[in-house]
């Protein structure tokens, strides 16, 4: 894919969608943090009831530390991986106190090294929280990036280097997500619903899917005939 096609596909997903915005929900920097690290293989809205139910209790890392990981790990059972985060966000809530006077750190390096937060965790936070021009690669982004010839890559960050390269600076804030959302309600893993992508007229993906299905025919029940 060229240059001016990857213009057309930012400026094509600016004009859908010009100011997108997390799905996940949180009212501080630490809240964010927390939710990104619980999302890691669930989705955003099985986290959502998770923290509806959690922020109110513990919105801090001395809370959280005060709630305990019983407690924390009842709140987010229903989520993936629960048991393995449980532990991670009790560490990371430690180091926060230890090393950043419970806040969460503005830099990249410092992000990374706090348990439970990996270059995607650590790069959605320096995006949605700091503002910075981070393009996180989760499993929509890797997706979206290879199919649609964006950004081909083998691994997430191979992907995150080259989106960052290939995206202007104007667009990159926005990029992580209108990936995600395209890869999340359109450009499926199963079976794009590419009639009604945006960027369909620039993606170089092979097998398009254009057929919308024909709607569901309703069944009419048949009423008795009374004698």
């Amino acid at each position: 894919m060229n240059q001016e096609k990857r213009l057309e596909i930012l400026k094509a997903l600016q004009a859908d969608n010009p100011t997108p915005k997390t799905e996940l929900e949180y009212h501080s920097n630490f809240e964010l943090l927390i939710a990104v690290v619980l999302s890691a293989q669930a989705t955003d809205k099985s986290v959502n009831e998770a923290t509806r139910v959690l922020f109110p209790l513990a919105n801090t890392p001395q809370a959280v530390l005060d709630l305990g990981p019983e407690k924390f790990t009842d709140i987010i059972k229903h989520i993936g991986l629960y048991r393995s985060k449980t532990k991670n966000v009790m560490k990371l809530c430690e180091d926060l106190i230890e090393h950043h006077n419970g806040q969460v750190p503005t830099d990249f390096d410092s992000l990374i090294k706090l348990p439970g937060v990996g270059q995607k965790t650590a790069s959605v936070v320096m995006n949605v929280a700091f503002e910075k021009p981070t393009i996180a690669v989760d499993t929509h982004v890797f997706r979206v990036a290879n199919r649609t010839g964006y950004a081909k890559g083998k691994t997430p960050e191979i992907v995150q280097k080259k989106m960052e390269r290939y995206t202007p600076l104007p667009y990159r804030a926005d990029a992580h997500h209108w990936f995600i959302l395209l890869g999340r309600y359109i450009c499926k893993a199963r079976k794009p619903e590419c009639w009604k992508c945006p960027i369909e007229q620039y993606c170089e993906y092979k097998e398009k899917n254009l057929e919308p299905p024909e709607p569901k025919k309703s069944k009419k029940r048949l009423l008795p005939i009374e004698d």
